[in-house]
């Protein structure tokens, strides 16, 4: 029998991770970035890059050790039965919490910024309603539709910057340092949660052909990401200057909104679907992670089923706030601070933990 079926390859992990860390650039990500690093955001994204670049090699590094393993597993190798269940149920719920952020906060771009008139609840239901039917289909499903629509997301992308770096005033960018180069590094620190997705990905680890593809996707799709996040950066302060840019809860939308292509005026028109698409797919990539995680710590072989359940908790949780642009954009910023920490610490706890038990002596 084939011992890749079932599993996604080298460009669906790829997908995956442009798709789900990348399109950050299009939520209040930069509005974060703004208000901790001033005009010297993109500088912020490389010193988190930086940063992140320790806790992600460890990570690879032990996806690579024990082959046909994901993160679930090595946990549970590495702690044994009742530490792993701790360790596991942490990360399950710091999912869940994170999702129910994310999606509160893709509600209300969605509400605010295109449908004013539509009841939350309503945008809530068809939002993480799509997310659950490819969900529940499995990660095959999920990468395959990435790779799909990988093309035509990053050429929208692509136009977006190419428009705004020739409308935008390049002198915006000053002073580069921003908030100054102290406040750049301690920002910086708190803020590196941002890519915490990395660590999320090693439980889809033993979903891929091989531990070869699974590093080689990790690294092509993080210098892909810091690529999207410079350029994103740069170019909606050259667009709306940086006392315009702080302004807006969510940049990439008004920068759609705002910018003119030929005769064409409305052409959020054009970018939105792609946006919503990729929103679809990321969320459902989201609530696959939760339902995994829900699965090992209470022994759930057919996760699968949990994700229905899962979606109702989501919005039934993120309908709670009353005023969510505000609360929910707090909370993540709060949140990213708290957990910071558990990106950068975890795996290399994991590593000590495997050099200790002499694992890697049969590498």
């Amino acid at each position: 029998m084939d011992s890749t079926k079932g599993k996604i390859g080298l460009k669906e992990l790829v997908a995956i991770i442009i798709l789900n860390v990348g399109t950050k650039v299009a939520d209040n990500t930069p509005t974060i970035f703004y208000e901790a690093f001033g005009t010297a955001a993109w500088i912020g994204i490389l010193i988190i890059g930086l940063i992140s670049l320790i806790p992600i090699l460890l990570i690879t590094k032990l996806i690579t050790l024990y082959q046909d393993k994901n993160l679930i597993d090595i946990i549970l190798h590495l702690f044994g039965k009742h530490i792993g269940f701790v360790l596991l149920f942490t990360l399950c719920i710091l999912q869940i919490f994170t999702n129910i952020n994310n999606t509160s906060i893709y509600t209300d771009i969605i509400g605010t910024m295109y449908f004013s008139k539509t009841p939350t609840v309503v945008i809530y239901l068809l939002l993480l309603g799509v997310a659950a039917y490819g969900a529940k289909k499995g990660i095959e499903y999920i990468g395959s539709s990435a790779w799909v629509m990988l093309f035509w997301i990053c050429l929208s992308l692509l136009v977006i910057l190419s428009v705004v770096f020739v409308q935008g005033e390049f002198n915006q960018i000053f002073p580069i340092l921003g908030t100054g180069g102290l406040e750049l590094v301690k920002g910086s620190y708190q803020n590196s949660s941002i890519l915490m997705d990395f660590l999320y990905l090693a439980l889809i680890a033993s979903n891929v052909k091989s531990a070869t593809i699974y590093k080689k996707g990790i690294w092509i799709g993080f210098v892909i990401i810091l690529l999207a996040f410079v350029l994103s950066l740069i170019g909606y302060v050259m667009l709306f200057d940086y006392y315009g840019v702080r302004m807006f809860d969510y940049p990439y939308h008004e920068t759609i909104r705002y910018i003119e292509i030929g005769f064409l005026n409305n052409v959020e028109l054009l970018f939105f679907p792609f946006w919503l698409i990729s929103s679809f797919i990321r969320f459902a990539f989201y609530l696959y992670l939760g339902a995994l995680l829900f699965g090992a710590v209470f022994k759930i072989k057919q996760f699968e089923y949990v994700v229905p359940a899962l979606a109702v908790f989501t919005i039934l949780a993120g309908l709670i706030p009353e005023s969510s642009v505000f609360s929910m954009n707090d909370f993540r910023v709060i949140f990213l601070n708290l957990i910071t920490p558990i990106f950068l610490l975890f795996p290399c706890l994991l590593w000590i933990t495997a050099k200790l038990k002499g694992d890697f002596k049969n590498e």
